[in-house]
């Protein structure tokens, strides 16, 4: 088989690409999806929010999904479903398995748009027995909203994720009780209109600065024991809270599915842990272009689509004209910022570029300074967490001007 551009991944980012590179003139355009049904997570992120930044609609996540999936069947997209991509090489070759046997796809252009999967307890080191009663925040909300099914009546829910907020307020509707959200850092890794809405709201109490100490139970969970902890994080003594619950929830991050990725021999940033990628989200190795939650973790998935189009329509420039010259300068971060993206930003592209960033820790009436080698400029933000992604926008003329990026942040603590 050859195709244009093949899509790893049937999610918001890969619909999203996909529809346009359809819509750059690429018409040759697969999508390979390991599910039964393409949407990603959302098929069961049943509540609202999604697509008020994009659509300026507050939709469910199938909604939401389903949005896209209208757009890509119109085309006649080609999608296929049950498949499981095994290998993908740096010449481009994608190699997938499904009921009909193992085939290759050779492709002028690929997308990652693999998604995340849920850092799980075994990473934690949580000392206790192992019974019934422990999921993700994702398994959880997988069997409420698909199969129908609670997954416990008293529930300690450790990590303060989104999903893990949402999975608050979800269980608490229907008739468990939720006894609290642990959270490790001294700040919420979780939107701040999720706090206020799956906690604040229904009295939900969040410690922060507090972990699981230890899980009891034999059979099933009977109980568990939270402890502050100080800040290089280990426990304090004398600190412990006792909670009787039947069901431990960890929301505690995710981990881009990155292990195509890496065996392709694409370049991967220690900080992101996905690829690095220039403003077209093309990684290191030419034609391979990466968005959505492989390439870092989102907090909305508007932006989600908003990264899938841009990467689309470079993977289809790219696979109807091939590569073009390009002139890097390096993206970095300096005081208070984890990460900034793209990594390269490329002075031959003669167009304003958005760039993506996270800080290290909370701050109020917080500036955003961008030092470009040639001129530094200021950018003023009223609040500023972890757990939101922030961005900043140079324009041409900056980027032309510049010898490299560096975005710090300073600001009141909060």
């Amino acid at each position: 088989m050859k195709r244009d551009i093949v899509i790893i991944g049937g999610g918001p980012a890969g619909l999203a690409a996909a529809v346009a590179a359809y819509d750059a003139g690429c018409k040759n355009v697969l999508v390979v999806e390991r599910e039964s049904e393409v949407g990603g997570v959302l098929k069961q992120c049943i509540h609202n929010g999604f697509g008020l930044t994009r659509f300026k609609e507050n939709l469910t996540g199938p909604e939401y999904a389903h949005k896209f999936i209208e757009e890509a069947e119109k085309r006649g997209i080609e999608m296929l479903k049950d498949t499981f991509v095994t290998e993908l090489t740096a010449d481009k070759k994608v190699t997938c398995m499904n009921q009909s046997g193992i085939f290759t796809v050779e492709a002028k252009a690929v997308i990652l748009a693999m998604g995340c999967r849920e850092r799980s307890k075994g990473a934690l080191n949580i000392a206790g027995t192992r019974p019934a009663g422990l999921f993700s925040a994702g398994t959880a909300q997988k069997y409420v909203n698909v199969k129908g099914m609670l997954p416990g009546k008293r529930v300690v829910i450790l990590g303060s994720g989104d999903i893990g907020l949402i999975m608050a307020r979800r269980l608490t509707l229907e008739g468990a009780k939720v006894l609290c959200v642990s959270e490790i850092m001294p700040y919420s890794s979780g939107l701040r209109r999720n706090i206020a809405q799956c906690l604040n709201d229904f009295g939900i109490p969040l410690y922060l600065e507090h972990t699981v100490a230890e899980i009891e139970g034999e059979g099933r969970v009977s109980g568990v024991t939270l402890v502050k902890v100080d800040e290089n994080k280990r426990p304090i003594a004398g600190t412990e809270k006792h909670f009787d619950c039947d069901t431990v929830l960890f929301s505690v991050g995710l981990i881009p599915e990155n292990e195509l990725t890496e065996r392709a021999g694409v370049a991967l940033d220690p900080r992101t842990k996905g690829a690095v990628v220039d403003g077209d989200r093309q990684t290191q190795t030419e034609g391979v272009f990466a968005c959505g939650n492989v390439l870092h973790v989102h907090d909305l998935v508007d932006f989600v689509s908003e990264e899938a189009e841009i990467a689309g329509r470079a993977a289809a420039e790219y696979a109807l004209q091939g590569g073009r010259a390009h002139a890097y300068i390096s993206a970095e971060n300096g005081e208070n910022v984890t990460y900034v993206l793209p990594q390269r930003v490329d002075k031959n592209k003669n167009a304003p570029q958005k760039l993506f960033f996270r800080v290290r820790k909370a701050f109020r009436n917080a500036v955003v300074t961008v030092d470009t080698g040639a001129r530094r400029k200021t950018v003023k933000k009223i609040a500023v967490a972890p757990g939101e992604m922030e961005s900043v926008a140079l324009s041409a003329e900056e980027i032309g001007g510049a010898e490299y990026v560096k975005i710090a942040v300073t600001g009141g603590d909060r």
